[in-house]
């Protein structure tokens, strides 16, 4: 029994606590930050004595590559890494350099992908142990009307699904084409790939412990302002200076004429999809719409018709961490709503596409704007949503199966007011923790008027949803309540911003 194996006679928090000390002494050396479940997944593959293909996908800048490279300290039986915006002639001149490198030969360019993997495998043959290939950027090496897929559908189904040692590891950031031609491949690929990686951006927790390994002291307030247009991606985290605040950090990086990200959204998105047009127009239109974003709705914004293609699309957006789909409490599958998930992506279309020419504090100047505040409140949930797992770890219920949803009331008589839930937590226990979300520059204080209409949003979802179940009424904030008789009286649980930091 191995080490891994020994800690599940433990206890869930204790196992973290044990795991995590194990993975800081086993990989210290590394440049990694969190990814523990993925260089858990990593290590199992690897400790078996069976041939694996092993797809790595997400979204760009999110840090597949570096994973594996640092996981495997950059040696492998053989590497190669796709050219962009390069014709098959140059990719396949780019793929021989390549095995030349890693086999010490001198090989000319192969006329076709064919003969390209031909001598791909006739070099490993000659390697005895286990051997570790991995190709990144897989999608750029599929160049129009060349044979690449034939060459690595017959390197695998002819020699490498049938040696034991061998692992391939595939890369790429190409949602549509990762999703469509590798994972859901209905030709001599199909069903060929043993594992799916999707690499997720970092979790708060691991965004505080990446500042902290480059020396950044900052507080958590700013974390969660750096996360809430930054997201979880390593890259743009990586643009964070020390000394600076947030909200400078921000304007440098999104707002000045050279920072970094101020035409990022245009770049990433078409090397993301082939149809890119189509894919902004579905995007743009589920941030319009906000929480109204049923499938009906994107489809008579957008006036694309609604078939197999639009499913596709909307796939790949979900897939590429553009977006997520909920489906509201008490209603079924066709009311799916779809949200803009990615937190750069919605700080692009709220701020950065349109400012102005640059003048300094543009962004600085603006915090406290009611705009900002309003664009806050709807990432602050977000954020809440990415993380639901310690919010129902700080409730003590993450052992309790339960669903987790937004909900919206619109009635059909304009005489009648509505009601929104920020978060519904469906519990098996028969219970229903209706969860407010305030993002707040201090603690949140329940006024005699807010305290009006959340019962009025208690009593219309009780109304609405006919539930039996019990309602414990759940504040989310950044910095707590003030305490006060509203607070006592109408709060049975408090969440802080503390909590969605813990492992």
């Amino acid at each position: 029994m191995n080490k891994y194996n020994i800690l599940e006679k433990y206890s869930i928090n204790f196992t973290k606590n044990v795991y995590n000390l194990l993975f800081l002494e086993k990989y210290k050396n590394m440049a990694l930050i969190g990814r523990l479940q993925e260089i858990q997944q990593i290590e199992d593959i690897c400790s078996n004595d069976r041939p694996c293909f092993i797809a790595l996908y997400g979204r760009r800048r999110v840090g597949k590559t570096f994973l594996i490279k640092e996981y495997f300290d950059y040696k492998f039986t053989f590497y190669a890494t796709g050219l962009a915006n390069a014709d098959t002639k140059g990719q396949l001149t780019n793929f021989t350099n390549f095995i030349n490198e890693h086999f010490s030969i001198a090989i000319k360019t192969p006329k076709n992908w064919l003969e390209a993997f031909g001598i791909v495998k006739k070099e490993l043959s000659k390697i005895k142990g286990k051997k570790i290939i991995f190709l990144d950027e897989l999608p750029w090496f599929d160049t129009k009307r060349s044979d690449f897929l034939t060459g690595l559908e017959w390197f695998w189904n002819s020699w490498a699904s049938a040696q034991k040692n061998v692992k391939l590891f595939v890369c790429g950031s190409a949602a549509s084409w990762m999703i469509n031609t590798l994972l859901m491949n209905i030709g001599g690929l199909h069903n060929r790939v043993t594992h799916r990686m999707k690499i997720l951006p970092f979790t708060l927790a691991e965004t505080e412990q990446f500042f902290t390994t480059k020396n950044i002291v900052i507080d958590r307030y700013q974390i969660i302002q750096l996360y809430m247009v930054l997201g979880g991606v390593p890259f743009y985290l990586d643009q964070v200076k020390k000394g600076e605040s947030a909200h400078q950090c921000i304007e440098r990086i999104c707002f000045t004429e050279s920072g970094l990200l101020k035409n990022e959204f245009v770049f990433i998105f078409k090397s993301l999809f082939k149809d890119s047009e189509k894919h902004a127009l579905m995007l743009r239109a589920i941030f319009n719409l906000g929480k109204q974003a049923t499938r009906d709705n994107i489809v008579q914004a957008t006036n694309i018709e609604s078939s197999g293609d639009f499913s596709v699309k909307l796939n790949e957006l979900e897939e590429s961490g553009f977006i997520k789909s909920y489906i509201p409490f008490g209603l079924n599958k066709s009311k799916k709503i779809y949200v803009v998930s990615d937190y750069f992506t919605l700080f692009h279309f709220k701020f950065i596409e349109k400012a102005n020419s640059y003048e300094k504090g543009i962004w600085v100047n603006r915090i406290t704007d009611s705009s900002v505040m309003v664009w806050a409140g709807i990432s602050f949930e977000q954020v809440c949503f990415d993380h639901i797992q310690n919010i129902k770890r700080a409730l003590g219920i993450d052992g309790i199966i339960s669903e987790s949803s937004p909900w919206l009331y619109k009635p059909l008589a304009k005489t009648n007011k509505g009601a929104q839930i920020d978060l519904i937590i469906n519990r098996k226990d028969n219970v229903i923790n209706i969860c407010e979300i305030k993002y707040a520059l201090n603690s949140f204080t329940i006024t005699k008027s807010y305290d009006l209409n959340l019962r009025n949003k208690v009593a219309a979802f009780k109304e609405q949803t006919k539930t039996k179940k019990a309602i414990f009424t759940t504040m989310i904030t950044t910095y707590g309540l003030t305490k006060n008789e509203y607070a006592r009286s109408a709060v049975q649980n408090e969440i802080v911003m503390d909590d969605l930091f813990r492992l």
